[in-house]
C-alpha cells in the first residue's frame, strides 16, 4: 500500500470522502489517504494529524515527495487537537483503531466539531460504543460498510449531525442500516461471531465457578441476538 494505491479498506473509506472537501484524517500514518485523494483532484486541502513521533515524520514525508505542502498541513497532535479553525474542515476521517479509541477522540475533540463535517470512521471491533457516541451526540448514521480484508473484517460508519435520532440496543449493536441491508458480507462476519460466541459459551459452562455471572449473561444474550439476526 501506499499513496498511489491505497488498501481495499482505504479505498472505501476514500469513497465516502465528499468531492471537494476539506479533510482532517486523525491518526494518518503515512499520510496515504490524504495524499492520494488530493493526487486524484478529490479534495481540495488536508490536515493529517498524527500524535506518535515516527508516523508523524512518515506522513510528512509522504506529503513532501508528492510536493503537497502548499495543500496538506501535517502537524503532530493528539486526536482532534490536530484541526484548527482556519482549516474550515469539511470531512473528518479516523481509520484503523477501536471503536471505544475512535469515540475517545471525538468526545475529548467536541469543541473543535462545528457539527457541520462529515465523520468518516471505521473502527477495528468497538462499533457499539462508538454508534452509541454517535446517538447521544445527535450523530445519524447514513451509510455502514462490511468489508473483509486479509481475514479481517473492518466497518465503515459515516455520520452527519443532524439532530436527535434513536436507536434501539440491537441497532447500536449490529449497525441500524447493516440490519437492513444483511450483506452477505455482514451475514458473513456475525456467522463466524456467533460460532466464538457459543465456544466461548461452552468454555464458559465447563469453567462455571470462574466466570462471573453477569458476563455469561451478556455474552448468552449477545449469541441470542446474532441468532435471530441469521434466522
Amino acid at each position: 500500500m501506499n499513496e498511489q494505491t491505497l488498501s481495499m479498506r482505504l479505498e472505501h473509506v476514500a469513497a465516502h470522502v465528499p468531492a471537494g472537501a476539506r479533510l482532517a484524517d486523525i491518526g494518518s500514518d503515512h499520510g496515504y489517504l490524504p495524499v492520494a485523494l488530493m493526487r486524484r483532484g478529490a479534495i481540495t486541502a488536508a490536515v493529517a494529524g498524527e500524535v506518535a513521533e515516527t508516523p508523524f515524520r512518515s506522513a510528512e514525508r509522504t506529503v513532501r515527495e508528492n510536493d503537497l505542502d502548499q495543500w496538506i498541513t501535517v502537524r503532530r497532535a493528539d486526536g482532534l487537537a490536530a484541526i484548527e479553525p482556519r482549516d474550515g474542515i469539511t470531512a473528518i476521517s479516523i481509520c484503523g483503531m477501536g471503536g471505544e479509541t475512535i469515540r475517545d477522540i471525538l468526545d475529548n475533540g467536541k469543541a473543535r466539531l462545528n457539527g457541520q463535517e462529515r465523520l468518516i470512521l471505521q473502527p477495528n471491533g468497538g462499533e457499539q460504543p462508538l454508534r452509541q457516541w454517535l446517538m447521544e451526540n445527535a450523530y445519524q448514521i447514513l451509510v455502514e460498510e462490511v468489508l473483509r480484508e486479509n481475514r479481517f473484517d473492518y466497518e465503515i460508519i459515516v455520520a452527519e449531525r443532524t439532530g436527535p435520532v434513536t436507536y434501539t440496543a440491537e441497532e447500536l449493536y449490529f449497525g441500524p442500516l447493516q440490519m437492513q441491508a444483511r450483506s452477505p458480507a455482514f451475514l458473513d462476519k456475525w456467522q463466524r461471531l456467533l460460532r466464538q460466541k457459543q465456544k466461548t459459551l461452552a468454555q464458559f459452562t465447563r469453567a462455571r465457578q470462574a466466570v462471573p455471572m453477569e458476563k455469561a449473561q451478556d455474552i448468552a444474550r449477545q449469541a441470542r441476538w446474532i441468532s435471530e439476526l441469521l434466522a
